[in-house]
């Protein structure tokens, strides 16, 4: 007891003797930072809202960039700065890795998949991503999942939901949904082996992004080599997801060998199966792909469902487009929301599904904003507090404004409406540069044709009034869902239809 008490007397000492302390130039805007500790005790008392706190604290920046140093962590910079942007994920990619650091923390769960691997394993399965994403057969294939999933799964859920009168977490069930199809496209599996692979993939991605919010980075460690707490369960439900996706590989090399799978029906393992990589290889691929696809799309569409019930009159003009477009959502009539693409863009500009992603310097550099970084720092671009800085979006810029994103068009039949063409270093939610996402325009297809296909039958009541927490983990999502009751749109959709009736259009 008194050794305790000893170190805490110590710490008191040096917070009161560095309190007030010269700030070094160029940190004025960083947290207070005091010697051993660095900023532990900011970091301590705002670790529930660290998205928060740094979007403050970079808000006061005259580069929009920040220095974090606290105990047991490599100094971090954090910024929201575009120019930075462009110079970590383009100009100088190559100093600017995700780094063991990163790599470290999702090893244990992503493996050697793409989205964890830097260098030749990088390049290589982006090369291999690349081309099969862009085959024609996968994306027929992927449409065809997706049609699927809504008319026989998704619609009828939503129906019955209505019908009773029953609330329904939407978040839910969007991220069910997103599940199942991400599971179907890159696995091919069936509904049983998907609700089995379910729970696990939720235990071992939720504990690994926790690894990270650590407030001293060592603890998860720690924890690991003494096999308890959360780092115990995380350990069980890799080996369930390793275990259950090494048996449907198995199972589909045997089919392989047995018949001829047609390209045009082929999901991405029965592709991957194809090339000259070993089974532990293809199980991380899948895994990472998994992965990026379970929660984004659907923490999207969650937060967009959420900011149309308190704007009813977006709804309304996502309503009419949708209508005047086409019923039928095929892939043509999908490219003409251009509406709902802007709605989309807006709500990702303000709840981005990955808030915050890091990479690793190898050798000491400049930013351009004139920020050093040092062999080793961590190097944060911030998606999150991007969308909230008046330097980039002015000073509506925590205002729901999807007119931000349109812009008027001369076309043959005179003015059409375009959606507007924004720097991917301004708004970074799909990366950019060699890394950009691959899948960015899968991911815009399956969130038009969902929200398209729910906002032309139902209306959404949220039960409750209170503004959601935004909570960040591998990806952002609503705490506690998005408790909903469904309505059936006929009443509706008929006055929209006799408006159109009645133009002279």
């Amino acid at each position: 007891m008194g050794i305790i008490i000893s170190l805490f007397s110590i710490s008191i000492f040096l917070v009161l003797l560095f309190r007030f302390r010269p700030v070094p130039p160029g940190d004025f805007s960083s947290p207070p930072t005091y010697p051993l500790i660095g900023c532990l005790i900011s970091f301590y008392i705002n670790r529930n809202r660290l998205l928060d706190w740094y979007t403050e604290l970079l808000s006061e920046s005259s580069t929009g960039t920040i220095v974090i140093r606290r105990l047991g962590c490599r100094r971090t910079v954090v910024t929201v700065n575009p120019a930075n942007v462009e110079y970590i994920l383009t100009t100088h990619f190559h100093n600017f890795p995700k780094g063991k650091p990163f790599t470290e923390i999702l090893n244990d769960f992503l493996g050697c998949g793409i989205f964890n691997v830097d260098g030749d394993q990088w390049r290589t399965q982006r090369k291999l991503a690349s081309h099969e994403f862009s085959a024609k057969s996968l994306q027929e294939f992927v449409v065809e999942t997706l049609k699927s999933e809504v008319e026989m799964r998704l619609l009828p859920a939503l129906e019955a939901s209505a019908h009773n009168a029953k609330v329904v977490d939407l978040q839910d069930l969007l991220r069910g949904f997103a599940f199942r199809v991400i599971c179907k496209i890159v696995l091919g599996s069936e509904d049983e082996t998907i609700f089995a692979l379910q729970k696990s993939f939720e235990v071992a991605s939720e504990v690994s992004a926790r690894r990270a919010m650590e407030p001293i980075y060592v603890t998860w460690k720690m924890k690991r080599w003494l096999g308890v707490g959360s780092e115990r369960r995380l350990k069980k439900e890799v080996a369930e997801v390793h275990r259950k996706v090494m048996n449907i590989i198995d199972k589909r090399r045997k089919e392989e060998k047995i018949q001829d799978i047609h390209d045009s029906t082929q999901d991405l393992l029965s592709r991957l199966i194809k090339t000259e990589h070993d089974d532990e290889e293809i199980r991380d691929m899948v895994i990472s792909f998994i992965m990026a696809g379970r929660d984004t799309t659907s923490a999207a569409m969650t937060w967009l469902f959420w900011l149309l019930c308190i704007h009813p009159n977006i709804e309304n003009q996502l309503i009419e487009e949708i209508d005047l477009t086409s019923v039928k959502l095929d892939y043509q009539s999908l490219k003409e929301l251009k509406y709902l693409k802007a709605c989309l863009c807006e709500t990702m500009r303000m709840y981005p599904p990955v808030p915050w992603d890091s990479k690793h310097a190898i050798a000491d550099d400049y930013l351009p904003d004139g920020t050093l970084v040092r062999s080793g720092d961590r190097v944060t671009y911030f998606p999150y507090g991007m969308g909230r800085m008046v330097a980039l979006w002015g000073k509506d810029q925590f205002e729901f404004k999807p007119s931000r994103w349109v812009v008027e068009q001369d076309g043959r039949g005179g003015r059409r409406t375009g959606v507007k063409l924004v720097s991917p270093y301004k708004f970074p939610i799909f990366q950019a540069g060699p890394r950009v996402c691959l899948g960015k325009e899968m991911a815009f297809l399956q969130m038009k044709y969902v929200v398209a296909s729910i906002l032309s039958q139902f209306r959404i009541k949220p039960v409750a009034g209170d503004h959601p927490v935004f909570v960040p983990l591998l990806t952002a999502h609503m705490a506690g869902g998005f408790k909903v009751f469904i309505q059936r749109r006929e009443k509706e959709r008929e006055t929209i239809q006799n408006k159109q009736t009645k133009s002279p259009i």
